[in-house]
């Protein structure tokens, strides 16, 4: 992993508060409310592959996430918070790039980080503030913009993890990943420069594959029976690429890896780094009973894959409750130290997932599960509690948010928007569209690159590589998109004009190569 040196940057006046700015054509303006009050801190919670539909305050009945929904309870919800690439590392690149992939160059996962460009915490430290990324940030590099880092290298493991620090060093600490992470975060707030405001990314490995539970939270869900998703059994009928991908439960999901059937614990991997007691526990489950399980149960077929459906939920959802259980931690910490009254907090995830919808694992798709990903803010005094965001939310609006919210100058190179008008109930002229492009392919998962447009009502999908051809769906009466329209009778007009709108959305952000394929056949 190539790592980059960092230096501590010095912060400059606090004065922007108090005024209205103008940076590089984007107008900034302070909350009206703290105009004249101490600059706000923020924390920015960033998990990975959590999903909505397994968040309580998003109405899920699968789980219970009472410490996230208190965020959302104490603040605001938005319920349409897409990404403009659902995957892992690159969601994280235009967090900090305000960019989409083509601009920020980093299109795939497992590539590294182009640490030449500018960061918006960049912008920050020279608003006066301190800044920190702990845990996972999977960008094969470390960019600059922090004053402090201590993260995961590449995916990082659930127990007794590896971290690069500041200095360029590797540590290894004991326990899970998610506790870890959680202590370091507190522990950096705890020594901080309290003269100074700060920025705090909190980046959690959980929820991604292959989700090792915390020890409490072995067999957490072994009462439950997960209903199977109305389309589990999807046959993909009109949709090419949907036929031809590599992410179903069925096929792809390994019953030794990623569901702990007869794992060989002596070999190298995430269980060779393991403590004797760390191991002992998970034998004693996994193998005395989940595997004993799957040898008696003797399954084929509907069967097997149901059983590996409820497997992973219970796993997966597992991983989530210490997750919900740190962020509640922490909450807590903020509460007792006095930082809660004037620190932002976010929580985020870096794109949906599915839970068997589609009969699928992973994300990667324009389709809603994948698309839409979870965001809730709490901000005493400027959000009011319960406040619900429906409007159309990009992740590259995340940055530019941030910036406005500390009253930090927003530079033109970020192509997002604040969404703050949104938040503190103000009337405001927001986008009815975002653009999409996804890029990674054949490996893993044999998604086809494919850009498109989210309206409020429709997605429109340009499927390109093996085979070009076209999607449409109307979402509000078919919100799984199950239903491929393209060239149906009747659309005709409407795909016509969703057309124009997607070449317009790919001129605007400047994506040349959406745009050559747009005009071929």
């Amino acid at each position: 992993m190539k790592i980059t040196q960092f230096y501590w940057l010095a912060g400059a006046g606090l004065a922007i508060l108090t005024t209205l700015l103008f940076f590089a054509g984007k107008q900034e303006v302070a909350p009206p409310s703290r105009r004249n009050a101490v600059p706000p801190n923020i924390i920015f919670i960033f998990s990975d592959d959590h999903t909505n539909q397994a968040i309580s305050a998003y109405g899920s009945k699968l789980t219970k996430t009472p410490n996230i929904d208190r965020i959302a309870n104490e603040g605001a919800i938005l319920h349409t918070n897409i990404v403009t690439n659902s995957i892992c590392g690159p969601s994280r690149a235009t967090l900090l790039t305000g960019k989409y992939s083509h601009l920020n160059g980093y299109k795939l996962n497992e590539k590294v980080f182009n640490v030449n460009q500018p960061v918006f915490t960049e912008n920050l430290q020279k608003n006066g503030y301190q800044t920190a990324w702990i845990g996972k940030m999977h960008l094969g590099t470390l960019p600059n913009g922090f004053d402090y880092l201590n993260v995961l290298p590449g995916q990082g493991h659930y127990y007794n993890p590896d971290f690069i620090n500041s200095k360029n060093e590797k540590v290894q600490y004991p326990g899970y990943v998610t506790n870890i992470i959680t202590k370091l975060s507190m522990d950096w707030l705890a020594k901080r420069d309290e003269s100074k405001p700060f920025f705090l990314v909190v980046g959690h490995k959980a929820t991604h594959r292959e989700w090792l539970p915390d020890l409490p939270d072995l067999g957490a869900y072994d009462n439950r029976t997960f209903p199977i998703p109305p389309t589990f059994y999807d046959n993909y009928e009109g949709r090419l690429a949907a036929q031809d991908q590599d992410m179903t439960i069925d096929k792809t999901m390994r019953l030794k890896e990623d569901l702990k059937v007869h794992v060989d614990y002596e070999k190298a991997g995430s269980y060779s780094r393991f403590t004797p007691e760390q191991k002992k526990a998970f034998y004693n489950y996994y193998e005395n009973k989940v595997s004993k399980e799957f040898d008696a149960k003797k399954l084929t077929g509907k069967a097997l894959v149901e059983w590996k459906y409820q497997r992973y939920m219970k796993d997966y959802l597992s991983v989530a409750n210490s997750m919900d259980r740190n962020i509640g931690a922490l909450l807590d910490y903020l509460d007792k130290s006095g930082l809660a009254k004037n620190t932002v907090v976010i929580y985020a995830s870096d794109q949906g997932f599915y839970l068997g919808e589609h009969g699928w694992f992973d994300k990667r798709w324009i389709y809603e599960e994948s698309l839409k990903t979870l965001f809730v803010i709490r901000y005493p005094g400027v959000i009011k509690p319960r406040t619900h965001i429906n409007q159309i939310v990009s992740n590259i609006d995340w940055a530019p948010t941030l910036l406005n919210l500390t009253g930090t100058p927003i530079p033109s190179y970020i192509q997002g928007e604040s969404f703050l008008p949104l938040l503190k109930g103000e009337k405001t002229n927001w986008r009815k569209q975002a653009y999409y492009h996804y890029y990674e392919f054949p490996q893993p998962h044999h998604v086809y690159p494919h850009f498109g447009i989210r309206t409020e009502q429709y997605t429109l999908a340009r499927f390109y590589g093996p085979k070009d051809f076209w999607e449409l769906y109307d979402i509000k009466k078919d919100p799984h998109n199950m239903h491929n329209l393209y060239g149906q009778k009747g659309y005709e007009a409407l795909t016509a004009d969703l057309k124009i709108k997607l070449k317009q959305e790919i001129e605007q952000y400047k994506d040349d190569e959406a745009l050559e394929i747009m005009a071929s056949k």
